[in-house]
């Protein structure tokens, strides 16, 4: 611990720029975690609400419903293919395709970069940091060697131990943040997945709902409407018909 202090108060020029380094990296990630929890929409909860509001008050008011969520799902892949759904199916596919594509991956991948960035600087600065130091304390042992002070030596050749912990606060910074960086990556796949899974069923729910609207009211309803046992209720007989 003495050797820890030592560095961060003596060697305070070199240990300054290396903290600012993490915690600015720690900023980042926890960014970075904010923004992945407000892009996230539980599709459980949210399609049948959903699905109830298009079969009741149409593509309007689901798209009303839809840019008052927070994810990136409903407000902006589900308004995309909403505003398209007039086109027909494939217009709802190319707008959420390209929505997709220039809005949310972009969104996805914001501070991924500058996170990366710091990862591979972070170990490069506290290594030029420690190479520094040795130089310095070598050129401190070889004045002391021409004046004959072996004592003076003694000390100075401790000083390259404390060169070290540069490099260490360095890695210290750099390990997080790149296993943090592939985390990201990961979840970023498993979201664009979700994305694809979420438009394909969007298409369905709006092709089903120019069909039949009823087509989009829960099954229990549905068989109500149809009748008690679940099959289409009888129509009246048409007048004129033969009596048997």
């Amino acid at each position: 611990m003495k050797a820890v202090e030592e560095f961060f108060l003596g060697e305070w020029y070199f240990a300054v720029p290396l903290v600012a380094l993490s915690l600015v990296s720690a900023a980042l990630v926890l960014w970075r975690l904010m923004l992945n929890h407000t892009a996230k929409t539980d599709l459980d909860d949210f399609l049948p609400e959903f699905q109830d509001t298009l079969r009741t008050r149409g593509v309007p008011g689901a798209i009303e419903l839809c840019r008052e969520e927070k994810g990136l799902i409903p407000s902006r892949l589900f308004v995309a293919g909403l505003e398209a759904a007039d086109q027909g199916a494939a217009a709802m596919r190319r707008s959420m395709a390209s929505e997709t594509e220039l809005e949310i991956v972009p969104r996805l991948n914001f501070l991924l970069a500058p996170i990366l960035a710091i990862a591979k600087i972070a170990t490069m600065v506290g290594l030029f940091f420690t190479v520094i130091s040795m130089i310095n304390t070598f050129n401190a042992i070889g004045e002391a060697a021409k004046q004959g002070g072996a004592k003076d030596v003694g000390g100075h050749s401790s000083k390259i131990g404390l060169a070290l912990f540069a490099t260490a606060l360095g890695l210290f910074t750099a390990i997080p943040l790149v296993f943090s960086h592939v985390l990201f990556k990961a979840w970023i796949v498993n979201f664009e997945l979700k994305t694809k899974a979420a438009a394909a069923k969007l298409v369905t729910l709006v092709t089903n709902f120019k069909k039949d609207p009823n087509l989009l009211a829960p099954q229990k309803r549905r068989a109500e409407d149809d009748g008690d046992d679940g099959r289409p209720a009888r129509q009246p007989a048409a007048r004129g018909a033969r009596r048997g």
